[in-house]
C-alpha cells in the first residue's frame, strides 16, 4: 500500500506517533525529556514551530508549523525518532522483528506516524483542544491542568485558555450526575 502525504510547504501539520507495540516508555518524565531534547536537537537544524503537544505513555500528538517554503516533515520526524533512539537507554529498545532486523532498525517507534494538514484556523483550534483533552479522554486525569507534559500550561499561562478549561466536571451537563 501506498501511503500519500500532505506536503503543504509553510503548513500546520497535526502529528500522531505512537511507541512500537503502544509500549508506555513515556512514563518517566527523564524519557520525556529526553524527547523534548530531540525535538529541541531538530529544530537547531531543521526550524518549525511546535504550536502544542502532549505526550501521552504511549504516543503524542502535536501540531508543528514549518517555515515558509518548507514541506519536509518527513525528515525531521525521522531525525527525532533516530536522535531519540541513539540517546536513550537501550532497556527502552524490544528486540526488532525480522524485517527491521534486515534494515538494522531500533524497535521503539512505530513504523508509520499519522498527520493531517490543518486546513484552517478553526481546523488548528479544534486540533489543539483535542491535544490538551486527550489526557481526560484517555482517563489518565480528570482535568488537562493535572496533566504534566502538555503545552496546555504554556496556553494558560499566556492566557490563552482558562486554568480550569476542559474539567471533566464541567463537561457534564446540568442535572447528569452531579449532586
Amino acid at each position: 500500500m501506498r501511503y500519500r502525504r500532505a506536503f503543504t510547504p509553510g503548513g500546520s501539520f497535526f502529528f500522531t506517533v505512537v511507541t512500537e507495540q503502544r509500549r508506555p516508555i513515556f512514563g518517566d518524565t527523564a524519557i520525556v525529556d529526553l524527547l523534548r531534547d530531540a525535538l529541541r536537537s531538530v529544530k537547531e537544524s531543521r526550524p518549525f514551530d511546535m504550536d502544542a503537544m502532549v505526550v501521552l505513555p504511549d504516543h503524542l500528538h502535536c501540531i508543528w508549523t514549518l517555515p515558509n517554503g518548507d514541506a519536509d516533515f518527513a525528515t525531521r520526524w525521522r531525525l527525532v525518532k533516530t536522535w531519540f533512539t541513539k540517546h536513550c537507554n537501550s532497556e527502552l529498545r524490544t528486540r526488532p522483528d525480522p524485517s527491521r532486523s534486515r534494515r538494522s532498525e531500533q524497535a521503539i517507534w512505530q513504523h508509520r506516524y499519522w498527520e493531517h494538514l490543518l486546513r484552517d484556523e478553526r481546523d488548528f483550534e479544534g486540533h489543539v483542544d483535542y491535544i490538551h483533552f486527550n489526557p481526560v479522554k484517555h482517563g489518565y486525569v480528570a482535568r488537562p491542568r493535572d496533566w504534566p507534559h502538555s503545552s496546555f500550561h504554556a496556553f494558560v499561562a499566556k492566557g490563552i485558555l482558562p486554568e480550569d478549561w476542559g474539567a471533566a466536571s464541567l463537561l457534564i451537563p446540568e442535572g447528569v450526575g452531579r449532586e
